[in-house]
């Protein structure tokens, strides 16, 4: 008679048990190794998408009118794009004036002049930023609205005007209408917004003033009120300086990376 021989049912129990732990243990491994590899590529992006914002804010605040540029908003932060400059041989410093001539702004500023309500301003240190966004005051450093501008550089304003002081350099600039990047503090909102075509005021506007403002959404996920600028004036002897910094938040794990800038404005009057 031939013995038979087999698996007693501890020993299939012990089996079962043991490729169950070891099951058990590669499953977490895979889900632990994939939830890695997904963190990574979430901070990897907040790390792209971080470097990208402060281009387009950096970029933006390059062309900027140094004075023009205020903070005193919350969350916010505004400026006066430059949208061309030249030199001038003489412009109404005694007595009002509505046509003048400069020296031709290149045609990319023409262009530029052309397509929205620009404005001339010459140095302007002495006043207040104020007057460079409210063009009421005469004298004043920053003109009217521009009427007409020729390829040759004659200039026609909508209104007679006096310019306060003159430029060291002859310098004149086109400036254009305002910008601003603000991040609503209502302890909510992730949205970094930019605005622009609206008209400026000699008190800097908050986020919900500029609700009318063309706008578009520079990001969708900045940690809520995480958003700080600070500006370092421009003076006779240096620039203007701009810091800020804001926090990008992961949307399924709330992970934070922050991100922070430092901006020198070389455009200086």
């Amino acid at each position: 008679m031939i013995e038979q021989r087999g698996f007693t049912l501890v020993e299939l129990i012990m089996v079962i048990v043991l490729l169950g732990i070891v099951a058990t243990i590669s499953t977490q491994f895979v889900a632990l190794s994939t939830r890695g590899a997904i963190d990574l590529g979430d901070r990897q992006q907040r790390a792209l998408q971080g470097v990208v914002i402060s281009e387009q804010i950096t970029r933006e605040l390059r062309e900027a009118f140094p004075l023009s540029i205020r903070s005193e908003k919350p969350g916010c932060l505004e400026w006066l794009p430059i949208l061309g400059g030249t030199t001038y041989d003489s412009l109404p410093f005694d007595e009002e004036e509505i046509t003048f001539s400069v020296t031709p702004f290149s045609d990319d500023a023409l262009d530029a002049i052309n397509r929205q309500d620009a404005r001339l301003v010459v140095y302007g240190y002495g006043g207040s930023k104020g007057q460079l966004y409210n063009d009421s005051s005469v004298p004043g450093p920053v003109s009217p609205k521009i009427s007409s501008i020729s390829t040759g550089g004659e200039v026609t304003l909508e209104s007679a005007h006096r310019f306060t002081q003159s430029s060291p350099q002859n310098r004149i600039y086109a400036i254009g209408q305002p910008i601003s990047i603000c991040q609503n503090q209502n302890g909510a909102s992730k949205k970094l917004i930019r605005f622009s075509s609206y008209s400026g005021d000699a008190v800097q506007p908050s986020f919900s003033d500029l609700s009318g403002a063309d706008s578009g959404v520079i990001s969708a996920n900045l940690f809520p009120d995480s958003l700080r600028f600070n500006v370092t004036p421009a003076s006779l002897q240096r620039s203007a300086l701009v810091n800020f910094a804001f926090e990008l938040v992961a949307p399924n794990s709330n992970e934070r990376t922050r991100v922070s800038q430092e901006v020198q404005i070389r455009n200086v009057p």
